[in-house]
């Protein structure tokens, strides 16, 4: 087979999707459809719409876009069909019903964010920077009933720095997720639409899960260790941001967001949550030690370090920070 006998179908919505679509451009494969997520309504009454990024870059190439309100509609079905894709490649998109995935003579595969079988699930890389992972990846796989469970196809590691934050990840699997993306297609097309592929094996010890991130995720729990506060705030640094509620001494609570801190190997000699300063430094007490707050947002401020904080924040000591 040569590249130029694949039709694809790229299904996809946010930016880290785009940067495999611009590889199968770049690449010269004949991309000949888009599916994307319908335009979002913004602004303040909503009253705006506004297009993914995935249909943004599409258009600019002249792709035709097809975006569905459900996957399983008869209209959209059979647009789907009349492209006559022979695959099917899906990157950050939503589940997708059988006669949608099984519909190319060659299928459909993944570009999933993790090493799978761990980290199934809609938020990958978030999840393995909270629980303090040292390394993540990129999987394609062929998409089965389950979800994110189909047969794996090639996978590629990317380490996680210990003061990397979930942007820094992020960036870095896109651009390995456009990699792992070509390499695929290219043992697609050298196994004549049949590459390898091998059942996923769980590990003996357990799964980690990365289910979708809520308001309420993101809650930070000043009982738990240092360590973990830490890998916490980085997991959701810049976006959405951990937070945590500052209490004053009549019990008066004010949202703050908590966007970096350091570790420190001080030992914690207050309840978890309390806050003590100095002149240039804020911390906080966890169950073991005290940490560092290096950048954060008062609710209805803007972000800013520690030393903008304290100058605007006198007796800092009365405050404590609320445990979920």
């Amino acid at each position: 087979m040569k590249k130029e006998d694949l039709r694809i179908v790229f299904m996809g919505t946010p930016e880290f999707a785009v940067e495999t679509l611009k590889a199968l451009v770049d690449n010269h494969y004949k991309v000949v459809a888009v599916v994307t997520q319908p335009d979002k309504p913004v602004g303040r009454h909503g009253s705006v719409l506004q297009p993914s990024p995935v249909k943004q870059y599409a258009l600019e190439q002249g792709l035709p876009v097809l975006q569905p309100e459900k996957m399983k509609d008869v209209a959209f079905v059979e647009m789907l069909r009349s492209y006559k894709a022979n695959l099917q490649v899906v990157v950050a998109f939503r589940m997708l019903p059988e006669i949608v995935w099984a519909m190319p003579e060659y299928g459909t595969f993944n570009v999933h964010a993790a090493l799978l079988p761990q980290y199934r699930g809609a938020a990958p890389i978030n999840w393995a920077v909270i629980n303090g992972e040292t390394e993540t990846g990129v999987t394609t796989f062929f998409l089965d009933h389950d979800i994110d469970t189909g047969r794996i196809i090639e996978q590629m590691k990317f380490p996680i720095p210990d003061d990397a934050n979930v942007e820094y990840v992020y960036d870095g699997l896109m651009h390995l997720g456009a990699r792992i993306c070509l390499s695929t297609l290219d043992k697609i097309v050298e196994a004549d639409g049949h590459p390898h592929s091998m059942a996923q094996v769980e590990d003996s010890l357990g799964l980690h899960h990365a289910p979708k991130i809520f308001k309420e995720t993101c809650a930070i729990d000043w009982n738990k260790s240092t360590k973990q506060v830490y890998d916490f705030v980085r997991g959701l640094s810049p976006y959405p941001g951990a937070w945590t509620n500052m209490i004053d001494e009549q019990g008066r609570a004010v949202l703050l967001k908590i966007f970096r801190t350091t570790k420190t190997d001080m030992p914690a000699d207050a309840n978890p949550g309390q806050l003590r300063a100095d002149k240039k430094h804020l911390y906080v007490a966890c169950s073991d030690c005290w940490l560092r707050i290096d950048e954060l947002q008062l609710a209805g401020k803007k972000r800013m370090d520690a030393i903008a904080f304290l100058n605007g924040m006198k007796e800092v000591e009365k405050y404590s920070l609320a445990s979920v």
